[in-house]
């Protein structure tokens, strides 16, 4: 899996710019979570389409980010968090446990 690091507002915006032309996939962090590195390591295993753009965000690194996504999206930030963008909008999300690639990709579809 290929994962685009998100480390700024430029690149959130760049990130909605893009989600006109194809779904945008952001997964939240927490390098600390052990939940949160299972939630990663699952969707790694399992690996991405390719109708998709995945990208990264390290919350201990980038909190002030996460919570700009929060209040963009009106999504309540939970970690670990996967949201899909679609057209500037967060069509779907998911946290902890319920995260899971099978769901993304009926979502993209």
């Amino acid at each position: 899996m290929n994962w685009t690091p998100l480390c700024s507002t430029d690149e959130l915006e760049q990130l909605i710019h893009l989600s006109t032309q194809q779904p945008q996939v952001i997964f939240k962090h927490s390098t600390r979570c052990s939940i949160s590195s299972v939630a990663k390591s699952r969707l790694e295993k399992a690996g991405a389409p390719d109708n998709a753009n995945f990208h990264y965000l390290d919350l201990l690194s980038y909190r002030p980010l996460s919570n700009a996504i929060a209040e963009k999206f009106a999504v309540e930030h939970e970690s670990p968090q996967i949201l899909i963008i679609k057209d500037g909008k967060c069509v779907y999300y998911e946290s902890h446990m319920g995260i899971d690639m099978d769901e993304i990709k009926d979502q993209l579809n």
